[in-house]
């Protein structure tokens, strides 16, 4: 070989390990403009930390209000199961009137009756007001029937109601059913 091709061999390898060098220098400033400072670092820090604290407290408020909204409707099954007893002193009632003979048992049974539906009220039961000639909401009654109206001005009002209805807190557990004219 010549001398000048090994000038010329040496200069090519010359620009490789330049070339080699420049890209290894490129690859270390990116490395190093990839590497977070201090600050950086503290302040994702700080932001997970106020993500993951506002996250808690939401939980905390959302467990309150569950447990409060549970306390508030937590007798309704019981209530449930118990409003058919108040129906049936209702009717008891109804009929005992008529018998002027047994005033002392009606007196009882009335006796009882408020004391019940007394201790019923204290708990958070109250009863939904029904009356004939209002006019008939869907997002209260339940409508049962639907019979011709006895005067045009009570179409679409409520005729009559044969089950009262009853809410616990804020809660409607039992629909008041009603009879609707046509």
């Amino acid at each position: 070989m010549s001398k000048k091709e090994n000038i010329q061999e040496e200069e090519i390898k010359n620009e490789q390990e330049n070339s080699q060098v420049e890209e290894n220098q490129d690859i270390e400033t990116k490395e190093a403009k990839k590497e977070p400072t201090a600050e950086e670092l503290i302040q994702a820090e700080k932001d997970k930390f106020l993500r993951l604290f506002a996250e808690f407290e939401n939980y905390k408020k959302r467990t309150s209000r569950e447990r409060i909204e549970l306390f508030k409707t937590a007798g309704q099954e019981l209530m449930t199961s118990l409003l058919p007893i108040v129906d049936d002193f209702e009717r008891a009632l109804t009929h005992i009137e008529d018998d002027k003979e047994a005033e002392e048992l009606r007196k009882g049974v009335l006796l009882i009756y408020n004391k019940f539906y007394n201790t019923l009220e204290q708990k958070g039961l109250s009863r939904i007001e029904t009356n004939s000639g209002d006019t008939f909401d869907a997002e209260i009654h339940e409508a049962i029937t639907q019979i011709p109206a006895p005067s045009d001005d009570m179409k679409g009002k409520v005729i009559d109601c044969v089950e009262k209805g009853y809410k616990l807190g804020d809660k409607v557990i039992r629909y008041p059913k009603v009879v609707i004219g046509q």
